[in-house]
């Protein structure tokens, strides 16, 4: 069973205090029309989540429908290559493409315990919303995904794979029409909805206690992790886990049952776009400073006076101006190691991945593989990245950079 305690004072790397703070950095900025309901959330998530009944809807429906546990592949060319040795935890694999499904069955069966019939969501790069309808579609609830112009016109496979799930897709035509403005819209709908009307938040960011309910959900990835490398190699713990972080819910889930195990490097990347200082970047923990985004305190891309600024990636689901209070805590302590790879960097890692092992990532993704090319590994390292998600849905970019080199 999952510990579910929370500190009273500073929290712990896994769970924020009972104010919502991991160190300096969460809590619940909210306006006074969500007050009831996050209220709700934070006095019963943990109650509902660990009720055994709960658990065993979550989890057979994680196995039957999602096809978990996914594997554990050893990467044995990419190993070979880098002289050291690399699993990769197959998120890609899971129903729907991609970890967002393991959150988004988990909010939903949360929903459904507090009565709320109306299913609202934000999405950048797709998987989170297509998950989300995908379990709305299941359950029979009335499902809204926000979604920024720009967005929605370089993830169209993901667009109409939610319209096919019944889902209504709605644009957010504001500010840099990327992931930042659909989460506003969604949460102006949360604002004007709050009786029947859950917000499935996609990542660990937001009011207290989603950044912790999301994460609790994504641990799953970190659990089977550990079971599966004793069966590899015969111990529970890797070396290093890697993952991309924009929001950074796949990287809480990867690292969620390792971060008290000090000897495990955690490895977060960030997308620095064309270059951390081009003004076309997103990599909060080098260009952020303490502010609220959403709902909770944490690392901003903001100006002097206060304005956020625009974020860049090439991969949508990065494309985010904040970073998740768990990660920001995680960075300020020195528990986590933040890295960023360019928009160049995650295509030539992508392809990298695709030559030499047959499986294409998801753009997101391919920002942790570029990990690889800028750090040195011991032979007898036993490196996790975390491959968050597959890259169907990113051809049409794939496309237009297919001549990049060989690995």
């Amino acid at each position: 069973m999952i510990n579910t305690t929370i500190s009273l004072n500073r929290g712990t790397y896994k769970q924020p205090n009972i104010f919502g703070y991991y160190g300096n950095y969460g809590g619940a900025y909210i306006p006074e029309m969500l007050h009831r309901n996050v209220e709700e959330l934070k006095e019963r998530y943990l109650e509902i989540m660990y009720e055994p009944a709960f658990q065993k809807e979550f989890r057979d429906l994680l196995r039957d429908y999602v096809g978990r546990p996914t594997p554990l592949f050893y990467a044995k060319r990419l190993s070979e290559k880098h002289n050291t040795n690399i699993y990769l935890k197959r998120e890609d694999l899971n129903h729907t493409g991609a970890h967002k499904i393991n959150n988004a069955i988990g909010q939903v069966l949360l929903a459904q315990r507090l009565g709320k019939k109306r299913i609202i969501a934000e999405t950048g790069a797709g998987q989170h919303g297509v998950a989300t309808a995908t379990v709305c579609a299941l359950m029979g609830l009335e499902c809204i995904v926000y979604m920024g112009v720009k967005d929605i016109e370089r993830q169209a496979p993901n667009v109409a794979r939610m319209k096919m799930l019944g889902a209504t897709v709605r644009p957010a035509a504001s500010g840099s029409q990327t992931l930042k403005d659909a989460t506003n819209e969604a949460i102006r709908d949360w604002i004007n909805n709050p009786n029947d009307t859950h917000y499935v938040i996609g990542s660990v960011v937001g009011p207290h206690p989603y950044p912790d309910m999301v994460a609790r959900f994504q641990s799953i990835i970190s659990e089977e992790t550990r079971k599966q490398l004793l069966e590899h190699t015969g111990s529970e713990l890797p070396t290093h886990v890697i993952a991309c972080v924009g929001g950074g819910s796949n990287a809480a889930g990867a690292f969620y049952h390792f971060l008290d195990e000090l000897t495990v490097k955690l490895i977060a990347v960030e997308a620095a776009g064309h270059g951390v200082h081009s003004g076309m970047s997103a990599a909060t923990t080098q260009l952020g400073r303490p502010g609220v985004l959403h709902g909770s305190k944490s690392l901003v891309m903001q100006t002097e006076d206060g304005q956020v600024v625009e974020p860049h990636s090439i991969s949508a689901g990065l494309d985010y101006p904040g970073i998740g209070p768990m990660h920001a805590h995680l960075f300020e302590t020195g528990r986590g190691t933040f890295l960023s790879a360019t928009d160049d960097e995650a295509l030539q890692a992508a392809f990298e991945l695709c030559r030499l092992e047959g499986i294409i990532p998801a753009l997101e993704s391919a920002h942790a593989l570029a990990a690889l090319n800028q750090l040195r590994f011991k032979r007898t390292d036993t490196l996790v990245v975390c491959l968050s998600g597959r890259g169907d849905k990113d051809l049409a970019t794939y496309m237009k950079n297919i001549e990049a080199p060989n690995p």
